[in-house]
C-alpha cells in the first residue's frame, strides 16, 4: 500500500480506511500481510533511513496511535514491521547488525504492545497470542514462558 507524500504531510490515514472497516477476526486473519510503501521524494545522496525522516515519523506515529493493531498487520520478513517500530522508538543502524533498538524503549513498548493487542483480541472472543509472540521474536524480543497469565 503506498502512502504518498501528501498523505505523509496531512497525516492522512485514508490509506489505512480499508483496514478500519474489517472485523478484528478478518483483522488477525490478515496479520503479517499488510507493506507500507512510502512515495517520499528523496535527493539521491540523502544518507538517511526512511525511519530517519521526521514526516514520516509523525506519520507512523500518528498512525500507530490510532490503528493498535497495525503492528500485527506488517509484513514481517522483509522487514515491514521492524521499518515501523524503528519509526516509534530510538535505535541506531548499523551495516552489519540491522536495526538495533533501545532495549528499554523496546522492552516497554512490546510489553504495551503485547497487554494492549491480547486484551483487544479477547474482548472479541479471540486469541492471538501466537501472532503476538511472532511480532515479539522477529523484533528480537524474547517472551519468558510465564508471560502470560493464564487466567487473562
Amino acid at each position: 500500500m503506498e502512502i504518498s507524500a501528501q498523505q505523509v504531510l496531512e497525516q492522512s490515514l485514508e490509506p489505512l480506511q480499508h483496514w478500519y472497516s474489517l472485523e478484528p477476526q478478518e483483522l488477525l486473519q490478515a496479520s503479517g500481510s499488510l507493506e507500507l510503501v512510502f512515495a517520499w521524494p528523496r535527493e539521491a545522496d540523502d544518507p538517511r533511513e526512511l525511519s530517519e525522516i521526521p514526516e514520516l515519523r509523525l506519520w507512523s506515529l500518528r498512525a500507530d496511535a490510532l490503528c493498535p493493531w497495525l503492528p500485527l498487520l506488517l509484513e514481517r520478513s522483509s522487514g515491514q514491521l521492524a521499518r515501523h517500530v524503528a519509526m516509534l522508538l530510538p535505535h541506531h543502524f548499523s551495516r552489519s547488525e540491522g536495526i538495533r533498538f533501545a532495549q528499554d524503549s523496546l522492552e516497554l513498548w512490546m510489553t504495551h504492545r503485547l497487554f494492549l493487542l491480547d486484551h483487544w483480541s479477547r474482548g472479541y472472543g479471540l486469541n492471538c497470542r501466537g501472532n503476538l509472540e511472532q511480532m515479539a521474536a522477529v523484533l528480537g524480543y524474547e517472551l519468558d514462558s510465564s508471560f502470560w497469565r493464564e487466567d487473562t
